[in-house]
């Protein structure tokens, strides 16, 4: 079995333990947000992962301090950590490496990078290296949660103990795993894809699904969608052309690995508050909301989000689900408490993205 990690966006722990979970992974630990411990018997399967930022290789060696990796048993050893990882994917892969340390420029990491670059024929670099290398203090001993972390719980458990040990952890590709390699054109204020993959499960898609991505943006909700299951229609809309010509670009690049799914994707220059769809002609609904901050204004939102909640109302089908995230979560609430006949709440959490914490709701059409 294999020891690794992998970092998450605070808040969707929960997700990629199933995620985890599903692909064979035990002993499944958060010692912290934004952290997930597991043994995997297997590393190749991890790079399918969708819901964390980056997976590592993780080994703990019992030394007192860096410089001892320096010594012949621990440095084979390193070596040949880094070797198994460099094994997951093809080696043309890597042309270079980081090494991402406290003291970094020190005599001991000096003389560590050059001995990883002589074994491993790669350019040392400041960052970005494709192989990405990190030494630190050992985590504090945990014990995990008394029950299996469930959707939406998100408390923690941790019990503390200094160890005399460093970590050395190995990143499993050479781009975090949240780097879509379709993702070829970006707009401010995109909403990050493991979010965007956690939103479109939580539609619970299935392949007659009409799938409406309100402000949709470069597409990152829709190809999500997409890579999930197949659907009837994946639409998309957005007021920005810009945007929408971004979306069209993105699209296409996923096409290159999915061509069966062409017909699916519609985008169009839609009002998302004024929307020329049927009554009642839509399963699922996404949409990354404007925040106020980078796109928007809470002036703007104030108008907007009672009018898109009662146009997704409409164009809805009895039991559609539809997700939401914003940062405005106060006039969110606000905005439903007038349409909770309308809209019947699920589950509303948070998440981290660079500072900024804002909620994901989960809705669900009324019946009548």
């Amino acid at each position: 079995m294999h020891r690794c990690e992998a970092d998450v966006i605070g808040g969707l722990e929960p997700f990629a333990r199933q995620e985890l979970a599903a692909l064979g992974a035990r002993e499944i630990h958060v010692p912290q947000p934004g952290l997930i411990s597991f043994s995997a018997q297997a590393l190749r399967p991890l790079l399918a992962l969708k819901t964390v930022l980056s997976v590592y290789l993780l080994r703990r060696y019992e030394v007192p301090r860096p410089s001892a990796l320096l010594g012949d048993q621990n440095q084979r050893a390193l070596l040949a950590q880094i070797e198994t990882a460099l094994g997951v994917m093809p080696r043309r892969a890597y042309q270079t490496f980081m090494l991402g340390a406290a003291g970094n420029r020190s005599t001991v990491m000096t003389r560590l990078k050059s001995a990883i670059a002589q074994h491993t024929g790669l350019r040392e670099v400041g960052a970005e290296g494709d192989l990405l290398i990190r030494i630190r203090p050992a985590r504090e001993a945990f014990t995990p949660a008394p029950a299996a972390m469930r959707l939406g719980e998100h408390a923690l458990t941790t019990k503390a103990r200094r160890t005399s040990a460093w970590d050395v952890l190995v990143r499993l590709s050479p781009k975090p795993l949240a780097t879509r390699d379709w993702r070829v054109c970006h707009v401010a204020g995109s909403l990050q894809a493991t979010v965007a993959h956690v939103m479109a499960q939580l539609t619970r898609p299935a392949s007659n699904d009409v799938y409406l991505n309100l402000g949709c943006g470069s597409a990152t909700l829709l190809i999500e969608r997409a890579a999930l299951a197949p659907a009837r229609r994946l639409i998309g809309c957005d007021t920005d052309r810009r945007a929408l010509e971004c979306a069209r670009e993105n699209i296409a690049a996923y096409l290159q690995s999915a061509p069966g799914q062409r017909g699916a994707f519609e985008l169009h220059d839609w009002d998302m508050r004024c929307l020329p769809l049927p009554d009642g002609s839509v399963d699922a609904i996404t949409a990354d909301l404007p925040f106020g901050h980078r796109v928007g204004s809470h002036g703007d939102n104030l108008v907007l989000y009672p009018a898109l909640l009662r146009e997704a109302a409409r164009v809805a089908k009895p039991g559609a689900r539809c997700v939401l995230i914003t940062g405005e979560v106060r006039l969110m609430e606000h905005a439903l408490a007038p349409l909770s006949s309308v809209w019947l709440r699920g589950s509303t959490f948070r998440v981290n993205l660079g500072g900024l914490q804002p909620a994901i709701f989960e809705l669900r059409r009324a019946s009548s």
